[in-house]
């Protein structure tokens, strides 16, 4: 079974291989030893970036995987809602 993002898997790629740019340069920013406010800054923004890709997941999974599996009915069905709001509860708390 192909996963929901597969459709998107280059744009995902893309972006997180921007979002370890950011976190290697926030490696460089520590080690030079600049303001931190300004690492603080591009914490953030490093952050806002994954919560980017995460939402665009957890988008694809509800959109395909768990509409899906409501469809077919079942215990899977029960599963994937469950899953979700899982992966939803871990998002908020983060």
């Amino acid at each position: 079974m192909a996963h929901a993002y597969i459709g998107d898997k280059d744009a995902y790629l893309k972006r997180l291989r921007r979002i370890e740019g950011q976190i290697r340069g926030l490696q460089r920013m520590v080690e030079q030893e600049e303001y931190c406010i300004d690492i603080l800054t591009q914490v953030s923004a490093a952050t806002k970036a994954l919560q980017s890709v995460a939402l665009g997941l957890l988008d694809e999974h509800l959109a395909h995987c768990v509409v899906d599996a409501a469809r077919e009915g079942g215990p899977e069905a029960e599963t994937k809602v469950r899953e979700a709001s899982e992966a939803i509860a871990r998002l908020v708390r983060s």
